[in-house]
């Protein structure tokens, strides 16, 4: 006797973005490691940031792009998704500098476990302030659609902006929060000026890049 079992197929464009998501996951920690230099700003001074926002970002995008493409929930359960990529990659970050020793004419573990070996307690809070704010970037960004008019398209860079601002608002203050409460590092200020740093890259990357996002996948979609 055979059984039969229907075959689930998912649109190529939201295949290849799983698969980016997943690796943005992973590098954004990576990334994050590297303060980057904006630049002196009129009013602001200067502005520095961690560089794993280059990559969130693209996280953000990503996470709107599938929104709008096909609805709140399936965005939702990519965002739940990537936390599996990023749990493992810590487990094996944890492993290899810890439990696996280098090999004896190897010299740079020390360096290594510097730039690469987050503490318990930053590894917690990059899972929440992840887990939060996309999820309420997700949430935002639908929510506008809906009070548009439910419109596919209508005001796209507007909704994946306001959505992103907020979000990484929202990033931040729990990230910098549970890391560092409580140890005498000027929380405050660090807050301030990730946030005023973020909402500027957000503002220069956002509008255009969901806009490349869209199209991109519908291109996929067409072949």
């Amino acid at each position: 006797m055979t059984t039969s079992a229907a075959t689930v197929q998912i649109p190529r464009s939201l295949f290849v973005y799983a698969l980016l998501y997943g690796g943005l996951c992973v590098l954004a920690g990576v990334l994050g490691t590297k303060i980057a230099s904006l630049g002196t700003w009129p009013l602001l001074g200067p502005l520095a940031v961690e560089s794993g926002i280059f990559a969130f970002l693209l996280l953000v995008v990503i996470s709107s792009a599938v929104a709008e493409l096909f609805g709140r929930d399936t965005a939702n359960r990519l965002v739940r998704f990537g936390f599996v990529p990023l749990i493992v990659s810590m487990i094996l970050l944890v492993t290899v500098i810890h439990a696996i020793p280098p090999a004896p004419f190897w010299t740079d573990q020390d360096a290594f476990a510097r730039l690469l070996g987050q503490g318990a307690r930053m590894q917690f809070a990059g899972l929440i302030s992840y887990g939060t704010s996309q999820t309420l970037n997700v949430a935002v960004f639908s929510r506008m659609a809906g009070s548009a008019g439910g419109e596919g398209g209508r005001l796209l860079w507007l909704r994946a902006w306001v959505a992103s601002l907020l979000s990484q608002v929202v990033d931040t203050l729990i990230f910098i929060t549970i890391s560092f409460a409580g140890t005498g590092v000027p929380i405050v200020e660090i807050m301030t000026g990730q946030i005023v740093s973020k909402l500027i890259l957000s503002t220069i990357m956002v509008p255009p890049l969901i806009y490349v996002f869209v199209a991109l996948a519908r291109r996929l979609d067409a072949k």
